[in-house]
């Protein structure tokens, strides 16, 4: 390692890398914070205000207490650690987020902690924690510039509104760090007009005001050890402003012995080191237990209730936008710290900035997930913030203790009995699971704040310190009912807790001694066992985080105890893994799914599409290679211990809750090591400084002394025992990042994926040039572009099945249940794409947005054109297939009025995700696409430059993925929108040279689909064709057509009938080709015809290649047209065929149950449709019938049911059946009564119907196998069938019982189309 070896050999293995002081630099004087000036700019563009009045952050309306000011890095030591260099735009930015703030004698000036975290671009993360306070301000220039500065805006002011006074106190969002409590506690009294100098504004007189200017202390650390920094600085701070005089030793000293001299605890152990006063203990988990993580959970648990955060949890998960929200940046960071630590064994890939400094705000634009937060300005509403998109976002309103969810997201798995065991723990350790939210009520009737009291009167402090005292009360328990409720009504308070908060996080000097932890009580002398309060309460968050942490984990170990036995190991080496990472499948996604309990699905099935949980899988194979991740190692070894203690017992696939069982252990881990500490630090000694420099002067931080703070000890022992170690992991881990990052070959997606977010992740702050924006934006559309490709190719190869899409072909065996995660998905994909670069917000769903526009430029278009008779849409789609139906226009606007006519939809990130899914199912999506963006007026007018949607060539490349998927078949609008009602349009299409075109009796129709029927309906005479709405059916399965048999011409033979679905034009054909009639063909009034959909023709819809269904060849009038076997017309099957058709079919309809319940399809279709069971039975018994004419009368497969059964009754009532066993007695009883029931039904079905009734009831009710041999033993047989035939072959029919026997197992359910009618 080069550089100063002695200041950088060990920082990996120091406790804190740099010591920052950040403030005012008197030097340059005020300088107007250009980043605050340059958003101000933006936001006043974004909203058509003049921009140039907002420029330069001078803007009048303000008061200067209140505008931003630029804060510089005053100091930092030492100046560089090479293994973590200083980035001084981000630190600055980061320890005042909000620049400098000015107050005065009369403001409020607690000191602040807050903490913040920079991620680089390797994803390692390192800490910040700043202690902010004021300090007087003795530079004359500033303040006289300050007092210049109020002239001229009271001047401003009065001229510009001379009815009011300068309290304008208006405030921007650029509003200072530490008034983001206080302020909001008291908006400033209205004052009358002539005071406009008054102190009424907060107004700032040099000859009688003292200024003060915020500054902060710093300390940058691997990690985040936030207690013992907290308590450090605040130590710190306070040797400068103790009225007993200065510290024991120069600050010097100390600032050295925690850069250099205080070590990291090793893992497992734990370290005490000395502050300024009093000592501070920190302790590291052991390699078995969960990482490191201080951030008070309890807080974000209070803050937000169990229920909101397991809502917001499951968000994070399911990787969507997460927007923070509060006015404390401390609180930012503990919800922002405490949901990623919950994570575990997953972390989250994306961006992530939990404190988004005001500069930054284009960042929400970012059209990737991330995880932000945002001060709130106070006093303002949520509904004023404006966010580029909302279709896909939970944002959290921190202060106001609630959450705002996306539309339909799944819940978390056993989300009940999670929230209740989490309670349970809260309650133990005497805080509400309810979070912060008081009744209504009691926020109404609580003490009104007094409007005119000043921030900080002696009255509210009092009540402040009694308020904590009843609350720490409460905590132990000491409160009786009566007290209790006092403390509810004050908690209630909206201003009160705010003021306690404040209270709390500042602590109130008592004793002088300061209440250093958050939330304690001026320190009692000594606390149980010899500890001090503080270190009593930073046991209590410590047990409380890691319980609630082993609750979360808990629930992972669970859901994934076998993870591992579906993770696909296919590459020999990492080399070749990491070559072809982005075709491997690496998890067996639908093995894993189909073995987790049903109630489980819907979140797991979207979370393992999750990057976090590829990743944790791209760990888990590279771990073979390379040492494990440290968090998969502690996971895998939480999973093995588990299998020891229940050896995967059947209890792990059930959906039963199991608790966690570890929670008093691995508190016990912790307590030990705070009450036995294992090593203590060197303590802060005199170093060899000059004399007299850094004079000590109470209440000022002096500037340190650069040279003895800029080098360690050189004699150090553990500098140089671990700098051998690190410098080995330091080679390991260059080697390691050569293979992912460098070498071209490893465009490996997970990487990318991850270096998406990552260079976004923390910007470098300062340089924020158009050139910079450009280059950001232009990696966005990148990653959304390839986001496009790979959930393209995903939706196609899960819909195909992999070997499918090598052969060329597809038969589905994706689960709905995947199939609407995956199109969820790029639902969302579609909004984040098209909010990407957007001028102005409107609405939650931008796509939606663009679409309206569209459609009223169009709608202006059509009626312009009205009067031209040119038609102004797309060219009309001609059917082939569709014989007599008129054809439909492809538009996107009507596309867009079906889904503005549902009444169902009622928000406009639902009607966008409808509009998707009815263009995916009418394989529209990339063409409507297309089309929408044609109009580039329009995208000019409603996109940036830098847009997705206005970059050529992604553009194009975007939507010829999208053509991709019109290879498959989806059904995701209809079978997602059940309720709905849909025009349908039937047409009946007669086979006219052989028929009477006309008929002179009533047709009617009705129409069965999978989720209904429409009823029976006239058709009107002749014309054929008509329309009608009814429910959703959804895929359609059966027609029911016949007619009255009325008039002289009642004779009709028919070819098909067609019916469309007006809105997803699916087509289907219910092919007939017989005659319906008294006395012609099998005398059939009525049919129950088949159906199946249409595939559009090739020079139709090129470019959608799909299965061709078989072409019907118009029936010849021979005799023989059987119901079923449309196609075996001019053929006799061989016998074999004969077989192999009936195992075919009985395999199917096996095949059907094996399915998920969701994705059978029709069972119709199976037992009656062309290569179904009746089908293939009457073929079995066509085999040799002797079907001659005699005297032109054809006789059926029913005569000989008919004949063998008049056989039976006779034989029946003869008594020769009596001495049969008693089985085949029943049998044949069932046989006739079935036989009869069907002939006497009212329905005027023919010979070939009631054949097909027979076989459905018989496969129905598991009697198909009995009757056969009765019909076989018949002496009838003898008569109408040749010696050859197959139903006189005993083995061939003992082989065909045995084939149906196997249906026995399934629970065969009939349409009601096919029984109506049968009494039985």
């Amino acid at each position: 390692m080069s550089g100063s070896a002695s200041a950088s050999g060990a920082a990996p293995c120091r406790f804190a890398h740099y010591f920052v002081v950040c403030g005012i630099d008197t030097e340059t004087g005020l300088e107007p914070d250009e980043l605050a000036a340059l958003y101000q700019w933006l936001e006043a563009d974004l909203h058509g205000r003049d921009p140039d009045t907002a420029a330069t952050g001078e803007n009048f309306e303000q008061s200067p207490l209140k505008r931003t000011f630029k804060s510089k890095v005053l100091a930092h030591y030492p100046e560089n650690v090479e293994w973590n260099p200083f980035d001084q735009d981000a630190v600055n930015m980061l320890c005042m987020p909000k620049g400098l703030s000015f107050r005065t004698q009369a403001d409020q000036r607690e000191p602040r902690f807050h903490s913040f975290i920079i991620t680089k671009e390797d994803g390692s993360r390192t800490y910040g924690f700043v202690h902010t306070f004021y300090e007087e301000v003795t530079s004359p220039q500033i303040c006289s510039a300050m007092q210049t500065l109020y002239q001229m805006h009271n001047a401003e002011h009065v001229s510009a509104n001379p009815s009011s006074s300068s309290s304008s106190s208006s405030s921007s969002s650029m509003d200072s760090l530490a008034s983001s409590l206080d302020e909001a506690d008291s908006p400033s009294p209205p004052t009358s007009s002539s005071s406009s100098s008054s102190r009424g504004g907060g107004g700032y007189d040099a000859s009688r005001d003292t200024l003060y200017v915020s500054k902060a202390l710093c300390l940058i650390t691997p990690m985040p050890f936030m207690h013992a920094c907290r308590s450090f600085l605040s130590q710190l701070h306070r040797a400068v402003t103790d009225a007993s005089g200065p510290p024991p030793l120069p600050l010097e000293s100390y600032v050295h012995n925690i850069l250099y001299e205080v070590p990291l605890p090793p893992p497992g152990r734990s370290l005490k080191f000395h502050g300024v006063y009093e000592p501070v203990a920190c302790q590291r988990p052991g390699p078995g237990e969960l990482p490191l993580a201080e951030f008070p959970l309890g807080d974000a648990f209070s803050l937000l209730g169990a229920e909101n955060l397991v809502q917001l949890f499951t968000c994070t998960l399911l990787e969507m936008q997460i927007l923070l929200y509060s006015q404390d940046y401390h609180r930012l960071m503990t919800v922002a710290e405490g949901i990623t630590t919950l994570l575990f064994p997953f972390q989250w890939q994306h961006v992530y900035v939990p404190i988004l400094p005001a500069s930054l705000l284009h960042f929400l634009d970012a059209p990737v997930p991330y995880l932000m937060g945002l001060q709130s300005k106070e006093g303002t509403d949520r509904s004023k913030l404006e966010l580029p998109q909302e279709a896909n976002l939970c944002f959290v309103d921190i202060d106001n203790h609630c959450i705002e969810l996306p539309e339909d997201f799944p819940q978390f798995p056993n989300k009940g009995e999670f929230i209740q065991e989490i309670s349970d723990v809260l309650l133990r350790f005497g805080l509400s699971p309810n979070g912060g939210v008081p009744p209504r009520t009691l926020t109404l009737t609580g003490a009104p704040a007094n409007p005119g009291s000043g921030p900080s009167t002696p009255g509210r402090q009092r009540k402040a310190a009694a308020l904590r005292e009843l609350e720490d009360d409460g905590r132990n328990g000491n409160l009786a009912g009566e007290e209790l409720a006092v403390l509810e009504l004050l908690q209630g308070n909206a201003t009160l807790e705010r003021l306690q908060a404040l209270a709390k996080r500042t602590g109130v000097t008592v004793a002088r001694v300061d209440a250093l932890r958050a939330g304690v009580k001026g320190q009692a002398p000594e606390g149980h066992g010899g500890r001090t309060a503080s270190e009593e309460e930073e046991l209590r968050n410590a047990k409380l985080n890691v319980q609630l942490r082993e609750v979360f984990a808990s629930r992972f170990t669970t859901m994934f105890a076998d993870y591992e036995a579906f993770v696909i190991q296919s590459a020999p080496d990492l080399e070749s893994w990491l070559t072809n990472r982005e075709q491997m499948h690496n998890f067996d996604k639908a093995s894993f799914l189909s073995d987790q309990p049903e109630p489980y699905l819907p979140f797991l099935s979207h979370f393992i599409e999750t990057q976090m949980f590829a990743t944790f899988i791209d760990n888990k194979i590279m771990s073979q290679w390379e040492e494990k991740e440290p968090l998969l190692r502690v996971f895998d070894g939480r999973i093995d211990k588990a299998r020891l203690y229940n050896v995967r017992a059947p209890s792990l696939r059930s959906s039963n809750y199991q608790r966690c069982t570890i929670l008093r252990e691995s508190a016990q881990a912790i307590e030990q090591r705070l009450m036995k500490i294992d090593h203590t630090a060197i303590h802060p000694h005199l170093l060899d400084m000059k004399i007299g420099q850094g004079k000590y002067e109470q209440g000022f931080f002096p500037k340190l002394q650069a040279d003895v703070l800029n080098a360690g000890p050189t004699n150090n022992k553990w500098s140089h025992r671990t700098a051998t170690a690190q410098r080995r992991k330091d080679r390991h881990r260059q080697q390691t990042e050569h293979l992912t990052l460098d070498n071209d070959l490893k465009e490996r997606y997970m990487q990318e994926a991850r270096s998406l977010g990552k260079n976004l992740r923390q910007p470098k702050l300062s340089d924020l040039s158009p050139a910079v924006i450009a280059q950001t934006n232009w990696k966005f559309v990148e990653g959304l572009l390839k986001e496009c490709r790979m959930k393209t190719k995903r939706m196609l190869v899960e819909k195909m099945g992999r070997e499918a899409v090598e052969l060329g072909h597809g038969e589905a065996n994706i689960t709905g249940l995947e199939e609407n995660t995956l199109i969820a998905s790029l639902c969302d994909l579609l909004e984040r794409i098209w909010s990407h670069g957007l001028q102005v917000k409107q609405g939650k769903s931008a796509l939606w947005s663009h679409l309206l526009h569209y459609q009223a430029r169009e709608e202006k278009l059509e009626q312009q054109q009205a009067e031209s008779p040119v038609s102004a849409g797309p060219e009309r789609r001609k059917s082939e297939s569709a014989i007599g139906m008129p054809s439909i226009r492809v538009s996107v606007i009507q596309d867009m009025r079906h889904i503005q006519s549902m009444s169902e939809i009622k928000t406009e990130v639902g009607r966008a995700r409808a509009w998707i899914r009815l263009s995916l199912e009418k394989k529209l999506l990339s063409q409507h696409l297309k089309q929408l963006l044609s109009r580039q007026a329009l995208t000019k007018k409603l996109y940036k430059r830098y847009a997705f949607l206005r970059c050529e060539e992604e553009k194009e490349q975007f939507l010829f993925h999208l053509l991709s998927l019109n290879a498959v078949d989806y059904f995701c609008f209809t079978s997602v929108f059940t309720t709905i009602m849909i025009p349908y349009r039937a047409v009946i299409i007669p086979i006219k040279k052989l028929s009477n075109a006309m008929t002179t009796s009533n047709p009617w129709v009705c129409v069965s689909g999978e989720l209904g029927d429409s009823g029976v309906m006239q058709i009107p005479k002749n014309v054929l064709e008509m329309t009608f709405d009814c429910q959703n059916l959804g895929k359609l399965t059966t027609v029911q057509l016949g007619h009255d048999n009325s008039g002289l011409l009642a004779k009709w033979l028919v070819d098909c009938v067609m019916v469309r679905n007006e809105i997803t034009g699916h087509t289907y054909k219910f092919p007939c080709g017989r005659w319906l009639g008294k006395g012609v063909d099998d005398g059939s009034l009525e049919r129950v015809l088949i159906g199946e959909l249409v595939v559009p023709s090739a020079e139709e819809d090129s470019g959608r290649g799909c299965r061709t269904p078989p072409l019907q060849r118009s029936p010849s009038q021979t005799r023989r047209i059987s119901i079923t076997s449309l196609t075996g017309r001019g053929y006799k099957p061989t016998s074999a065929q004969i077989q192999e058709a009936i195992g075919e079919a009985v395999n199917n309809i096996i095949k059907h149950f094996h399915k998920p319940e969701k994705e059978r399809g029709s069972l119709t279709i199976l037992l009656c449709g062309e290569s179904g069971l009746v089908g293939a039975l009457e073929q079995f018994f066509h085999n040799g019938f002797k079907s001659a004419r005699l005297f032109q009368k054809t006789v059926f497969v029913w005569d000989f049911v008919e004949k063998a059964v008049a056989y039976m009754e006779s034989a029946d009532q003869m008594g020769d059946l009596q001495e049969t066993a008693e089985p085949l007695g029943m049998t044949c009883q069932s046989l006739c009564r079935y036989v009869n029931a069907i002939n006497s039904t009212p329905r005027n079905i023919g010979k070939d119907g009631k054949f097909q009734l027979l076989v459905c009831l018989g496969a129905r009710d598991r009697l198909l196998p009995q009757w056969l041999p009765l019909l076989v033993e018949c002496p009838v047989i003898l008569r109408m069938y040749e010696d050859s035939a197959l139903l006189r072959d005993r083995s061939t029919v003992n082989a065909l019982i045995s084939v149906l026997e196997t249906l026995h197992d399934f629970p065969i359910t009939l349409e009601t189309s096919l029984v109506k009618g049968i009494d039985l």
